[in-house]
């Protein structure tokens, strides 16, 4: 009886919170209300919030095409493999106190599965055999390497804060970064880490691909790019492993940086006089809500925003963005925190 309670648990992790639905749903919400907020700022009427959901479903009823170049067995299955190492990703990122997978989730993890979307579209770019897409995935491994780098800097620079505060070193551990959090208040607090919360803020339109740092897939340069073969259900997938990447990467900056507010909301339900598996429930359902709000102010901050104000990138430009100004603030946040800043 305790194995089949084990798998059902395992199952409701997989498919519905943190995994498959849960991503699903506010995913593409994330999506329709950064459309919604652009098309606002640029005094457009603009398509509704829900938008995404419709675009979603009506792609899977259309016809998939796949060109008589490509190899199908890898166009077909690299968008699958790609939103599946999104819905995993999402399950080793804690929200707040909540862990599907504590005792397994630190850093170095997710740091590999983010790199597998990226790969699954230029593992399908490559087997459509199309001239643009071979455009497009180059673009893309450079877009890659320019985000990767400073990536890695503020995951160390955030290892050795959590490891100076407890004296482990370096502390790679999900799980410990929240404990940490949970007891001493959010790292974005410390001096240390304030570049390289900006950092991380600017690294996520770079890693999601959005507007001006899609180059990858430009429409008026390359005909869609990566995608430009796709179609049908196969296309569906890929849009909506961008939505559920832009909320992966909000969801790991609040685990970062802001796990401090779930210590806020376990001593809420002590002034609601609640407490055991009550408690536990408030507070979890508290923190998917906090969660969801925080990933929509994000949203609208740096990548509604940005997508409003500024002009696509050459890919040139992409690259020394990433290797100059958001590897400066995350190198420097770096040494302030080797140095106990």
């Amino acid at each position: 009886m305790f194995q089949w309670l084990t798998v059902v648990e395992t199952l409701g992790y997989i498919l519905i919170f943190p995994g498959f639905l849960f991503c699903f749903l506010v995913g593409l919400l994330l999506a329709g209300i950064d459309r919604k907020i652009v098309a606002k700022m640029q005094k457009r009427v603009g398509p509704p919030v829900l938008q995404p959901f419709y675009d979603f479903f009506k792609l899977c009823g259309k016809e998939t095409i796949v060109p008589a170049a490509a190899n199908k067995g890898m166009f077909l299955g690299a968008p699958l493999l790609g939103l599946a190492a999104l819905v995993v990703l999402q399950m080793f990122i804690p929200v707040f106190s909540f862990t599907a997978f504590s005792t397994m989730a630190d850093v170095i993890v997710i740091l590999y599965l983010l790199l597998i979307p990226a790969l699954s579209m230029i593992l399908g770019g490559a087997a459509s055999g199309s001239p643009y897409a071979g455009v497009g995935l180059s673009r893309e491994m450079v877009t890659v390497i320019a985000c990767e780098l400073p990536l890695v800097l503020v995951l160390l620079a955030v290892a050795k804060t959590v490891g100076n505060a407890t004296g482990s070193g370096l502390v790679f551990s999900m799980s410990e970064i929240i404990r940490y959090q949970l007891a001493n208040g959010s790292l974005i607090t410390h001096v240390s880490m304030i570049p390289a919360a900006i950092a991380f803020l600017l690294i996520i339109p770079g890693e999601t691909g959005s507007h001006p740092f899609d180059t990858a897939e430009a429409e008026t340069e390359i005909c869609e790019g990566l995608l430009a073969e796709y179609s049908g259900a196969p296309l569906a997938v890929y849009k909506l492993s961008h939505s559920i990447k832009v909320l992966t990467l909000e969801s790991l900056f609040v685990a970062l940086f802001l796990g401090g507010i779930g210590r806020a909301l376990g001593a809420l339900t002590g002034v609601l006089g609640l407490s055991g598996a009550a408690a536990g429930m408030i507070t979890g359902l508290l923190g998917v809500i906090v969660l969801v709000l925080l990933c929509i102010v994000i949203t609208i901050l740096f990548i509604s925003l940005v997508h409003a104000i500024t002009a696509r990138l050459k890919i040139e430009q992409v690259f020394k963005y990433y290797w100059t100004v958001v590897t400066g603030l995350a190198l420097l946040s770096l040494v302030l925190a080797w140095y106990g800043f």
